[in-house]
């Protein structure tokens, strides 16, 4: 799955808001400032997904899993990819279901992860890249990104996209892309729901700071419960899904301090003062 990609340089603009370091990895940095988290892919030149590096992903996602402060997680990438994905020397006998449970528990660690998760794709998302942009929250990419899962054409196929694909463009245009292995434009991915955001290659940066700005002028407890209600109710009957959205809104959401501090602030025209609680 490596190809030929584009170059990415790095976030200039993101650095001036990650200023704590947590933990210490090879392949990746986890970093954090205020409630932006920042998870990224660092293994040039193509950021190829093996075993180590993955495990090392769990253990910065389960890091933040219950932390009530978060206000957003941004995955990034440095060097030429996104990710080109998972190493293809990890898909033998021997090692084939370490890998395929290891790489697994990324999603089900971003899974419970309460906090808006936004993948950064500058370069190219091919492969386990792609599954790892396409089960975040939002993605934001530039103009000369790229996305696909060409798995098929060494004779396997992507199980995280079988599942996530359909629910985001659709079962028709899910099997287009899993089962020929064409590799789409960001424009194309913005047609067809994978993609929220484009935005020109020189001002990607910038852009990206922007967006999670707004995220992070807002109150993590008001975020969190705003993602559940949205992922909670998903696929429910409509009863069903309102009397869900309805208790974590009357049992939870009203509980938080913020909920009143917004309402108030608003009453009182003024800016709101977040507690985060």
């Amino acid at each position: 799955m490596q190809n030929l990609f584009l170059s990415a340089t790095s976030f200039g603009p993101l650095a001036g808001w990650v200023k704590d370091m947590t933990g210490s990895y090879n392949d990746i940095k986890l970093e954090r400032e205020g409630g932006i988290a920042t998870l990224t892919l660092d293994k040039p030149p193509l950021n190829v997904l093996d075993i180590a590096m993955m495990e090392e992903m769990n253990e910065a996602l389960e890091g933040l899993e219950g932390d009530k402060t978060l206000k957003a997680l941004v995955i990034r990438a440095e060097n030429k990819a996104f990710s080109a994905g998972v190493d293809i020397s990890d898909h033998t006998e021997d090692k084939v279901e370490d890998m395929i449970r290891i790489f697994h528990d990324i999603f089900r660690n971003m899974t419970r992860i309460h906090a808006p998760i936004v993948a950064a794709v500058k370069g190219a998302a091919l492969g386990g890249g792609c599954e790892v942009a396409l089960f975040c929250d939002i993605v934001l990419a530039s103009e000369k990104a790229k996305f696909g899962q060409p798995e098929i054409q060494v004779g396997v196929f992507p199980p995280s996209a079988a599942v996530a694909l359909p629910h985001l463009v659709g079962r028709g245009k899910a099997l287009e892309l899993v089962l020929t292995g064409d590799i789409i434009r960001a424009d194309e991915a913005h047609r067809i729901g994978l993609v929220n955001q484009v935005y020109p290659l020189e001002e990607f940066d910038e852009s990206v700071e922007e967006y999670v700005a707004k995220l992070a002028s807002l109150s993590a407890p008001v975020l969190q419960l705003t993602k559940r209600s949205v992922t909670e109710s998903m696929g429910k009957p409509f009863g069903e899904a309102l009397s869900i959205v309805e208790r974590i809104y009357m049992d939870e959401l009203m509980e938080t301090e913020d909920a009143h501090e917004g309402l108030a602030a608003f009453l009182e025209k003024r800016v709101p003062v977040w507690k985060d609680r």
